[in-house]
């Protein structure tokens, strides 16, 4: 058995690992995916298929279209989010490279080419095909063009001109969707890189296949017409055409390396494969390859991985990611039940309607002529045997009941409510009862932080991955347009239709609480006007950055206004200065005079004591006597002058002269 499993290895081909790798998940996607995605398809189209019925009775084909709504509104949000203000995609350089000159060239090259290339097409198709199916898949294709431009040459030693084209061969970097039935990947990787492989498996016309084969980037192989396959086709409910299309199955990713070598020796390509690869590791099992078969047998192209950075030319993103899945959730996965019953619900009041409306007569069989046809329209006559009013009797099943309406109302809001789409059906009505600013306010949060979620995956896994890959293919095939260097992208996302007419707003609602005078007043207004969906917005914004800039002689002449009261402050500080020194001085004056006073008393009393005295005893008695009142006069003012210290909230008062009362005191013949 092991002589048997080593002849078939050996024998195994390239082509039939590949093809057995992509029918194993093929059968996987069939088994779990296809069904469903079948069904979200023709919800989204509208289309009635019998498998869509949800009782034997049922007779209407209606389908709703608020599932169609919840799909398109998401995607418009979305679309606006990136793409709203023109500049979608940013790049940085390092910090230390002090040049930005190279950053803004390389950014406006990329950005002419992606315009050229209809990138922003493709980019909905898979936003589309994201909300519909769950996951967006894109592949990014490397084609050569013929780019044609007018020119003039002067012919004839100058004397005539000829005008003609300047012909060039340029690298072009596509976009191109792939719808979910055309991709097959590895059933437990949950992105692009964790996989084995993923291929491209889709119908392409036979012309492609034969330019390709005359430019020898296919192997020139007889390829013949592909066998009718209902299930990658775009639309399966349309009459598929069978001629002059072939099965093309791309595969990127892991093949053995010995199969790729025996597939290569084949092949007059194989030293420009093995420059390419550049391999070094060549003891590993495994190695990054591209892989393009026909008609699942047919080998055209076998390489190693050709791209500088050995990347795999896929590139995908989920709607709303589930754990541990490749595949994602859509719009139509979340708004399915609800859509369900309420197709159920409208279709039920149809079929209703058509036993209310239409009408219905019983009649006795026994009683009409033979041969009569039993119709009811307008101007016939009914032949009966007997009084008509014995035979013939309008039948109905009566009325349909009013509940309905207000059921499939309440279904269409469940729908709203479970994809997150708001969109013709009204704000107020379809997320909050109450139309109050608040509740409005509160609902429209909820809605956008849902609508930013989604717009972090678009932006992580499929636009910062895509414009990366298309940046490494210009420097590695246009090295003259696109100089190699190691640069980090971004993408630059504005605020969705909803997410722009909330803040605007919040913002309205701010600034009526400001002065127009106030600094943050026409901050507010640039802010609002750069939120708004107008056609000169930019030209709005410089009339306002304009008007905002000082004018010179006004800013002159508030800085001389400024100096002026700058100066007045300081005199009337020099002023209250001099003021206070001056009532300080004062204060040491009434001080130093306190303490002269007790001097000055003593002063007069010893010159009172000693005026006009004698020689003799009388006079030593009356000059003691003198001397006792004196002191006692002394010992009142004292008191008296402290007592005028301990309540400085009075004015002093100027000492009385005690000579006077001395002098009283004196008899009139002595004095």
């Amino acid at each position: 058995m092991l002589e048997n499993e080593n002849s078939f290895t050996i024998e195994q081909t390239l082509e039939g690992w590949v093809m057995d790798k992509c029918d194993n998940w093929r059968d996987h996607y069939e088994a779990n995916y296809a069904e469903k995605f079948d069904e979200y398809y023709r919800l989204w189209r509208g289309q009635w298929a019998a498998e869509d019925q949800t009782r034997q009775s049922e007779r209407s084909k209606i389908i709703s279209p608020a599932l169609q709504q919840a799909v398109e509104s998401s995607v418009a949000e979305l679309e606006e989010a990136t793409f709203g203000r023109g500049k979608w995609f940013d790049i940085r350089d390092d910090y230390r490279d002090q040049d930005k000159q190279d950053i803004a060239m390389l950014r406006a090259a990329l950005d002419e080419d992606f315009k050229k290339n209809k990138v922003r097409k493709a980019v909905a198709e898979c936003l589309i095909n994201a909300a519909v199916f769950g996951t967006g898949i894109a592949e990014v294709v490397l084609e050569e063009e013929k780019e044609m431009t007018p020119a003039t040459q002067p012919v004839m030693g100058g004397e005539l001109t000829a005008v003609g084209v300047n012909i060039q061969d340029r690298t072009c970097i596509k976009l191109r969707p792939v719808m979910p039935q055309n991709f097959l990947i590895d059933p437990v990787a949950t992105d692009i890189d964790s996989a084995l492989g993923c291929a491209v498996d889709e119908f392409v016309s036979t012309h492609l296949v034969e330019q390709l084969q005359e430019k020898g980037v296919y192997r020139d192989e007889p390829v013949s017409e592909a066998s009718p396959d209902f299930n990658i086709e775009p639309d399966q409910d349309l009459t598929t055409f069978s001629e002059d299309k072939v099965r093309l199955t791309k595969y990127y990713g892991l093949v053995p390396r010995h199969l790729l070598t025996d597939a290569q020796n084949d092949s007059d390509a194989e030293e420009e494969v093995v420059e390419l690869s550049g391999e070094s590791e060549d003891d590993s099992y495994y190695v990054e390859a591209m892989v393009v078969i026909a008609n699942s047998g047919t080998l055209l192209k076998a390489e190693a991985n050709p791209y500088m950075m050995q990347d795999r030319p896929i590139v995908a993103f989920p709607w709303d990611v589930v754990p541990s899945r490749f595949w994602g959730r859509g719009v139509c996965e979340k708004g399915y039940n609800s859509q369900k019953a309420l197709d159920t619900e409208l279709r039920a009041r149809i079929d209703a309607l058509a036993l209310t409306i239409h009408p219905m007569m019983a009649m006795d069989a026994t009683r009409m002529p033979r041969g009569a046809k039993p119709e009811i329209r307008p101007g016939k006559i009914i032949l009966t045997n007997g009084a008509p009013s014995e035979v013939l009797q309008p039948f109905n099943f009566g009325n349909v009941s009013q509940v309905t309406f207000a059921q499939a109302q309440a279904l269409q809001t469940m729908v709203q409510t479970a994809t997150g789409a708001i969109d013709s059906a009204g704000i107020a009505g379809s997320i909050n009862g109450d139309a109050t600013a608040a509740g409005v306010s509160m609902s429209l949060g909820a809605i956008i932080k849902r609508h930013k979620r989604t717009l972090i995956n678009f932006q992580e896994s499929f636009i910062i991955p895509f414009v990366q890959k298309a940046a490494w293919r210009y420097m590695q095939f246009e090295p003259e347009l696109y100089p190699a260097a190691d640069y980090k992208f971004h993408t630059t996302s504005s605020l969705g239709i909803v997410a722009r007419e909330y803040e605007v707003t919040q913002l309205v609602q701010l600034l009526q609480t400001m002065s127009p005078d106030t600094p943050m007043y026409p901050k507010l207004v640039t802010s609002i006007i750069d939120n708004m969906n107008l056609a000169n917005r930019e030209e709005l914004i410089a009339v306002l950055d304009q008007a905002n800039k000082p004018n010179p002689q006004a800013q002159q002449a508030q800085q001389a206004a400024q100096q002026a009261q700058m100066a007045f402050q300081a005199s009337q500080t020099a002023a209250l200065n001099g003021q206070a020194q001056e009532s300080q001085a004062r204060a040491q004056k009434i001080a130093v005079e306190a303490q002269i006073l007790p001097q000055e008393l003593e002063i007069d009393r010893i010159k009172a004591v000693t005026t006009n005295l004698k020689d003799g005893d009388a006079d030593d008695k009356e000059f003691q006597k003198r001397l006792k009142i004196s002191e006692q006069l002394l010992k009142e003012r004292e008191i008296a002058v402290k007592e005028g210290n301990a309540a400085p909230q009075e004015a002093p008062q100027p000492a009385p002269q005690p000579q006077p009362q001395l002098q009283g005191m004196i008899p009139n013949g002595q004095q």
